[in-house]
């Protein structure tokens, strides 16, 4: 019988600290590239500015005090039994709102974010007299953060939707509602796919669509035709073209050799600051990252308990599931039609689709439109995602009563 969900406080042990410090003593740092733009960040994380980060990692970051502050979240664990994998421990945050009918929330995060992603939702989610209260759950995926580590060949979206799935069973949220971006919309769309019964509704603020078809969507298909894109679809557009262009490399790489950047991000603390904090500059709107963010960020991944490499395998396994079995990129992009959906388009994401796209991925109650924010936005900005949250779940809303006997005030 697996063990009920019990407390837990992250402690990274000692040895392993002062494992980083050595490895960063021993860095060896890159050559500056020349460049005719100061700063430029074109060929990746200037030299100049890793050199300053390492610097900051090895001699001024603290990580207690990083982790004192983590721990000052609702965190757990229990284990999860996944057909074909055996058991999991499985570390989430919870907050239980005081509100008896506050709905419950799954929330996924992505990569190279972590379950410090939710934490600015928490307050804005509590609920009052005029908004809706939400308990929230947000695990770290297995293979990220403090969950357990899967080696065996084949755990992709199906498995991590039946992992999330049972983790809100156990948890007594038999009917509940979920919010994702990243890795977090292809795991949303999975458990909409896989347990309608249970996921009554979503919102994603990372969406993924393709042109309606006239085989399986006329009536869109004929508006998409008609309709001119909007500006902010065209520039939408622009930014998808660019991150296809200029920022894809990593997919590539993580969804078919992960094995080998693995070999350097476990090895390498200099070489995962890099890889992430690239990413960190490039897919956020303008977010001023302080050197204390971007080294907790990356330090969960280092501490985390599976290492660093195997969080890029799920790219792999994403990309490589069987159809019908795996749940495929492809199949989580059809229209799923018993789970309401609600949508946002932010500038900088790194899609931005135009919204007769996103209309056919299912029964849309709710897309808006922002003039900032970017790919990690319940960091850069979790006002909005909670106004989108609270639109769809308020006494007016689309999705108010939902979740039978969990109407959120």
């Amino acid at each position: 019988m697996s063990l009920p969900p019990t407390p837990y406080t992250i402690s990274v042990p000692d040895v392993s600290l002062q494992e980083l410090q050595q490895r960063l003593a021993w860095a060896k740092p890159a050559t500056q590239f020349e460049s005719s733009e100061q700063d430029s960040w074109d060929f990746g994380v200037p030299a100049k500015e890793m050199k300053r980060l390492v610097a900051y990692w090895k001699d001024q970051f603290d990580w207690r005090k990083a982790e004192a502050h983590l721990n000052e979240l609702p965190q757990y664990r229990t284990e999860i039994e996944v057909d074909g994998f055996g058991t999991l421990d499985i570390h989430f945050v919870h907050q239980v709102s005081p509100v008896k009918d506050a709905i419950p929330l799954l929330f996924s995060h992505g990569w190279p974010g972590s379950f410090i992603e939710v934490t600015k939702l928490l307050p804005m989610l509590q609920g009052d007299d005029s908004q809706p209260a939400f308990h929230v759950v947000a695990p770290s995926l297995p293979n990220f953060g403090f969950s357990s580590g899967v080696t065996k060949r084949g755990f992709g979206w199906a498995q991590y939707a039946e992992t999330f799935n049972k983790l809100m069973l156990k948890l007594g949220y038999s009917e509940y509602v979920t919010q994702g971006g990243d890795l977090g919309h292809w795991i949303t769309r999975s458990i909409g796919t896989l347990y309608p019964e249970h996921c009554k509704a979503s919102h994603l603020n990372m969406v993924v669509a393709q042109p309606p078809k006239w085989t399986t969507n006329p009536l869109l298909a004929l508006q998409h035709s008609i309709q001119p894109y909007t500006t902010h679809e065209k520039n939408g557009l622009e930014r998808s073209a660019w991150f296809e262009r200029e920022g894809y490399g990593y997919n590539l790489l993580q969804r078919t050799k992960p094995q080998t950047i693995g070999t350097a991000l476990a090895d390498s603390p200099v070489a995962l600051l890099g890889w992430i904090y690239e990413k960190l500059h490039d897919w956020s709107d303008s977010y001023p990252w302080t050197d204390d963010e971007i080294l907790t960020w990356v330090s969960i991944y280092w501490f985390s308990v599976a290492g660093p490499e195997a969080s890029v395998r799920v790219y792999y396994e994403g990309s490589h599931g069987r159809p019908g079995k795996g749940l495929s990129y492809e199949e989580l992009q059809e229209y799923v039609p018993n789970v309401k959906l609600g949508l946002v388009h932010l500038p900088r994401e790194l899609v931005v689709v135009p919204r007769t796209w996103a209309a056919a991925l299912g029964p849309i109650v709710l897309q808006t439109e922002h003039d900032h924010g970017g790919h990690f936005a319940a960091w850069e900005v979790p006002e909005i995602i909670t106004r989108d949250l609270q639109a769809m779940f308020k006494k007016d809303g689309p999705c108010f009563g939902i979740v039978p006997g969990r109407n959120g005030y």
